[in-house]
């Protein structure tokens, strides 16, 4: 039942939101220039990884070593706007039909946070990761990474379709009041690094 609703409003929505995402992609093209998409690999069910797809939010700016800047440097006002009401996410939504990603669930994170996560926290990927999840609409980047991860397993172990539907009308609430972006002052989220894990282990 699940994968047959995400495949149903995954496929409606590229639909409709089809004239928005090529409003959004001419916006991007101007303000940060080509690709208008971003592509990064995610673990996704059991680890797997695949490549998500999102519009870019960020500029391709690098120091004189070439290595990156630090986000708060790199995303423009444009890319917060974008960010905020999650106009950046709708490509997602092709990730959902193909089957990599479900509209509910924990969000694909960063590949290199695998060997970090405790043995309970790596149970987040045995569902597929999704556009939006229990901790998305309970805080989003504004809560601490412990907290987020526990309520990735919460949802693990109460998913069901009531709770997926209940999801997605609370995540409508938290886009159009745009909350949870960042974490306190900085630009985005912190990067996962896996030291509460450590902490607790002594």
């Amino acid at each position: 039942m699940k994968r047959c609703l995400d495949i149903v409003i995954a496929a409606t929505g590229l639909v409709i939101a089809l004239p928005v995402m090529a409003v959004v992609a001419l916006l991007v093209a101007l303000n940060l220039g080509r690709p208008v998409l971003f592509t990064q690999r995610r673990p996704g069910l059991h680890g797997e990884l695949f490549e998500m797809i999102k519009f870019r939010t960020m500029r391709n700016a690098c120091d004189s070593t070439g290595q990156a800047l630090p986000d708060a440097q790199r995303l423009t006002r444009f890319g917060i706007w974008l960010r905020r009401t999650s106009l950046d996410e709708l490509p997602e939504l092709w990730n959902v039909l193909t089957g990599d990603m479900s509209l509910v669930g924990p969000r694909p994170l960063l590949p290199e946070y695998l060997p970090l996560y405790s043995g309970e926290q790596m149970r987040r990927h045995e569902v597929r990761p999704g556009i939006t999840g229990w901790a998305q609409v309970n805080g989003r980047n504004a809560t601490a990474w412990p907290e987020r991860l526990a309520m990735d397993v919460w949802y693990v172990d109460h998913q069901n379709l009531w709770l997926d539907l209940r999801i997605l009308a609370m995540t409508l609430g938290t886009v159009a009041g745009g909350r949870g972006v960042c974490h306190g002052s900085e630009a985005t989220m912190h990067r996962f690094t896996g030291e509460h894990n450590i902490e607790s282990s002594n």
